[in-house]
C-alpha cells in the first residue's frame, strides 16, 4: 500500500525465496501449515494505521460500556451454554477489517466481523521474522505491534498474560483433536515458546472441581489454568467425542480467555456499534424495513463461525423463507479495494487487529494483527484456488 516498498518488494521477489520461506517455516516445527502462507505482506501507511487504531478505540468503547453484557445476553442461543466463572472483560479481541477506498481515493477499514477469542497470536511473530529473514527491504522501523513493541516485548507480554507466575506445566492449551486443526501450527508456536500442554478436551482428566492430564512420564499434573482454542459450534457437532469434561462443570481453574467472550464479542455485537468505519448492521427480526437495495447487503447466521452459511447474493425471498429470523444478521457489504500490487491482478486484503487485555495496566491493547490477501469474491481458501499472492499475511507499520 506504500508504493515505494511495494514496488521494491516486487522488484525483488524471487519465487525461490518464497520457497525458502515456505521451507523455513515447515521445518521449525517439522510441519506443514494447513493453510496457505502469502507470498507477500504488506506495507500499512500511518494514514491508514491511525484510521485502524481510531476504528478500534471506538469499537472499544462500546465492549468496555458498563451494560455490555446485558445488551449482549442475547448473543446464547441457549442460556445453558454460558459457562459458570465469567470474568470482568475479554482477554482477546480481534477485530476483522476489510480495506476500502474513501471519496478521495484513500484506503480505509471498514469492520467485518470480530471475536472475543484467541487467534494466530504466536504464529504471527513467526511469520513476521519469516518475511524479515527471506525478503530484504522490510524498513527496520516498520513493526506489526503498532505501538513500538519488540518482538520479545511482544512475546514476554504473551508469556505474563497466558503464564504468568503458573507453572507453565500447569497451563494447557485446548483444543478438540488438535493436531487435525488447520491453524494448528500456531499451537505448536506457543507450546515451544511458552512450554505449556496442548491437550484434547477428551484428554482431560476430572476429579471434583479440578482437572489433571497425565504428561508424557505418566504424571497427573494439575490444571490451573486453560488458554482456551475450543470453537464451540465444531464442539457441538463433534457429538462422538467422549469427555469427562463439559464446559459448563465449576471447575478450579483460571480461564485464559474465558468462553462466554467468545459468544458476547460475535456477530452478534455488530448493530451495536455505530461510526465511519462500521457498515450498517440489522438484527433481521428487528428490522423495520428491508432495504430495497438488497444487492448491497450480505446475510449472516448470527450462531455459525468461520464463514460458515453466509449468503452474499440476497433477496427477499431468501430472507422471506427463513422461518427464525431472530438467528440472522443483515449486514451492509463492504467494498474491498484491490489495492496491493501483485504479479499479475491487485489483491485485495483484511487486516485483522489482534488486540488483549493486559492485567498489569487493566486497559485492552493492540498487540499485532494478521492479514488476508485475496483475488476472489469473498476472502477464503475456496474463493482463492490456484492464485498467488494471496492467502495469510501480516502487516508492516509505518510509524
Amino acid at each position: 500500500m506504500i508504493p515505494k516498498y511495494r514496488k521494491s518488494f516486487n522488484a525483488q521477489y524471487s519465487e525461490e525465496k518464497y520457497q525458502n520461506l515456505l521451507k523455513d517455516i515447515i521445518e521449525t516445527f517439522d510441519y506443514t501449515p494447513g493453510f496457505k502462507i502469502c507470498e507477500t505482506p504488506a506495507f500499512i501507511p500511518k494514514s491508514l494505521k491511525d484510521r485502524l487504531v481510531t476504528a478500534c478505540d471506538d469499537i472499544m468503547k462500546v465492549i468496555n460500556q458498563p451494560n455490555f453484557k446485558e445488551l449482549t445476553q442475547g448473543a446464547f442461543f441457549d442460556e445453558k451454554q454460558m459457562v459458570p466463572n465469567e470474568d470482568a472483560q475479554s482477554k482477546f479481541i480481534q477485530l476483522d477489517f476489510g480495506i476500502c477506498l474513501d471519496d478521495h481515493g484513500n484506503p480505509t477499514p471498514k469492520l467485518i466481523e470480530l471475536q472475543g477469542f484467541p487467534s494466530l497470536y504466536f504464529f504471527q511473530e513467526l511469520l513476521g521474522r519469516m518475511y524479515r529473514k527471506h525478503y530484504d527491504g522490510i524498513p527496520d522501523n516498520f513493526s506489526q505491534h503498532l505501538n513500538g513493541m519488540t518482538p520479545t516485548q511482544y512475546v514476554e507480554l504473551l508469556r505474563q498474560e497466558i503464564v504468568g507466575d503458573t507453572d507453565p506445566k500447569q497451563v494447557v492449551l485446548l483444543e478438540i483433536e488438535p493436531e487435525t486443526q488447520p491453524t494448528n501450527i500456531d499451537f505448536w508456536a506457543t507450546e515451544k515458546t511458552l512450554g505449556i500442554k496442548v491437550l484434547c478436551i477428551t484428554k482431560l482428566i476430572k476429579r471434583g472441581k479440578n482437572l489433571f492430564y497425565i504428561d508424557e512420564s505418566g504424571n497427573d499434573i494439575k490444571i490451573k489454568k486453560v488458554y482456551n482454542r475450543i470453537i464451540f459450534d465444531e464442539l457441538d457437532r463433534r457429538t462422538d467425542l467422549k469427555t469427562e469434561f463439559n464446559f459448563k462443570d465449576e471447575v478450579d481453574i483460571e480461564w485464559i480467555g474465558h468462553p462466554n467472550w467468545f459468544f458476547r464479542i460475535s456477530k452478534y455485537t455488530m448493530p451495536l456499534l455505530k461510526g465511519d468505519y462500521v457498515p450498517k448492521s440489522y438484527y433481521l427480526d428487528k428490522i423495520e424495513m428491508i432495504p430495497a437495495d438488497l444487492e448491497n447487503y450480505v446475510l449472516k447466521p448470527l450462531y455459525s463461525f468461520a464463514g460458515a452459511g453466509v449468503q452474499i447474493h440476497v433477496t427477499k425471498d431468501m430472507i422471506d423463507a427463513i422461518k427464525d429470523k431472530s438467528t440472522y444478521l443483515l449486514q451492509e457489504k463492504v467494498a474491498y479495494a484491490p489495492i496491493i500490487e501483485t504479479m499479475d491482478v491487485p489483491a485485495k486484503c483484511e487486516i485483522r487487529m489482534m488486540l488483549m487485555h493486559n492485567s498489569k495496566t487493566n486497559k485492552t491493547q493492540i498487540v499485532s494483527n494478521l492479514m488476508r490477501l485475496s483475488k476472489g469474491e469473498m476472502v477464503g481458501v475456496k474463493y482463492n484456488k490456484d492464485k498467488t499472492w494471496v492467502g495469510g499475511s501480516t502487516g508492516f507499520f509505518e510509524n
